[in-house]
């Protein structure tokens, strides 16, 4: 499933719902008839396994009904490993202000992994273009989203 994934990577997604169905629906189908003729102890690793997979499959099935969906969740965990790693070193923030603003320099550096930004350029960028802006202005904080970046905080591929 990973491996048509990746084919279809490219593809809008009204393309890859169409894909999807046609070559990974089968598969799911399949994995879904093998598990139903199974049975295994219930507290066996297959046991637990198997009771996973059914209790789960209408989630697990999800990513077959829109092309715009992923077919599994690993963007957004990656997305908040630093998160869970940095848990432990905010205890250690002396203060609620210090805690919060390490939070929100945490939240601009994912968001620019997240959108293909250079994080420290768009840090330089953000924290340069901020203290200009007039907080009167309801368009204030959307000159600083990722959309509205200059290209050379872009990262460049290789």
């Amino acid at each position: 499933l990973f491996a048509i994934e990746k084919e279809l990577a490219d593809l809008p997604p009204e393309e890859r719902y169409i894909q999807r169905l046609a070559r990974s629906k089968p598969v799911m189908d399949a994995l879904l008839a093998w598990a139903e003729t199974k049975t295994a102890p219930p507290k066996s690793s297959l046991g637990k396994a198997l009771y996973y997979l059914r209790e789960q499959w209408p989630y697990l099935k999800r990513f077959l009904e829109d092309g715009r969906l992923e077919i599994s969740n690993n963007r957004a965990e990656r997305s908040i490993k630093p998160f869970v790693m940095g848990r432990k070193n905010w205890l250690f923030a002396n203060t609620e202000g210090g805690a919060q603003s390490s939070a929100i320099v945490y939240s601009l550096i994912e968001t620019a992994r997240e959108n293909n930004l250079d994080p420290y350029r768009y840090l330089v960028h953000v924290f340069s273009k901020a203290p200009g802006l007039a907080v009167t202005d309801k368009n204030w904080a959307a000159k600083l989203l990722p959309e509205n970046i200059p290209p050379e905080c872009c990262i460049t591929k290789k």
